[in-house]
């Protein structure tokens, strides 16, 4: 996650606390763990404005089925379903769940 992104999280998160969630789009399951750990228990690599900060924001994947259940079908075919085809959604859902569970201080379940 880039400097501006992790900024932007804080941001949000300094204004709305963990009211707000992460909604990742990572194409690798690896990517998706990093990015989530970095949203919920402070950036690993120390390297921008999470560093050593914890948020706990729940973090989810677009692929996650509660994420899915809330996006409008029409916009789900036109901008993601292609996406569904090729990735592997459950291995990306998990992923980031396992982030979440570990880390995070709320949660839509």
């Amino acid at each position: 996650m880039d400097l501006q992104n992790q900024q932007r999280v804080k941001d949000a998160a300094d204004k709305f606390g963990t009211d707000c969630i992460v909604v990742l789009g990572s194409s690798d399951a690896e990517g998706a763990e990093i990015y989530a750990e970095t949203v919920s228990n402070g950036d690993p690599t120390y390297a921008g404005p999470l560093a050593g900060v914890p948020l706990g924001l729940p973090v989810y994947h677009i692929f996650d089925e509660i994420i899915r259940s809330e996006c409008d079908p029409a916009a789900w075919e036109e901008q993601i379903s292609m996406m569904e085809m090729v990735l592997d959604p459950e291995s990306l859902a998990a992923a980031v769940k396992g982030i979440r569970d570990e880390f995070s201080q709320g949660s839509l379940d």
